[in-house]
């Protein structure tokens, strides 16, 4: 792959030697990962999504979930320590973060920001997430993306 064809999220990784794989899919405006799933031919349980929400203090947080659940924002709010948390506006999502709607890799962002997983995440050995743009998923060892994140590892969701 060209360097220039590379998100930041890639160059990251490839700048500090993290292994990885990227796999793309065709970008047809379904954005949700049980379509990213189904397009890469995976399982739903191995795809994960970057949510970017908003404490009641203003700042800002990273939530990795999988896809096929929801943000438990109760469970977000107490896990770091915020008197509540709400899910940031769609529109404001590349100004705070650096990439697009449906394509927010939580590897590379704009800032470092205080980043939750999924405790399922640590079930698995290798999990999906965003590459940094709609059409890229990123392939990656579950426990390196805790540590290069500095993750807080604990259930934040709501089965669906």
């Amino acid at each position: 792959m060209k360097n220039r064809d590379k998100t930041n999220a890639m160059r990251l990784l490839d700048q500090i030697k993290i292994p990885y794989k990227v796999h793309f899919y065709e970008n047809d405006g379904f954005m949700d990962g049980v379509s990213v799933a189904s397009k890469l031919g995976i399982p739903e349980e191995q795809v994960y999504k970057t949510l970017v929400v908003q404490g009641k203090s203003k700042e800002y947080f990273v939530c990795v979930i999988p896809v096929m659940d929801e943000l438990d924002l109760k469970k977000t709010a107490k896990v770091l320590a915020e008197k509540s948390v709400e899910m940031i506006p769609a529109k404001d999502i590349n100004k705070i973060t650096g990439y697009v709607r449906g394509g927010c890799s939580p590897i590379g962002m704009k800032k470092k920001y205080v980043t939750v997983i999924d405790q399922t995440a640590l079930e698995k050995k290798d999990i999906y997430v965003s590459g940094g743009r709609l059409g890229a998923q990123i392939f990656i060892n579950s426990s390196i993306l805790v540590n290069l994140t500095k993750a807080i590892v604990q259930d934040v969701t709501v089965s669906c």
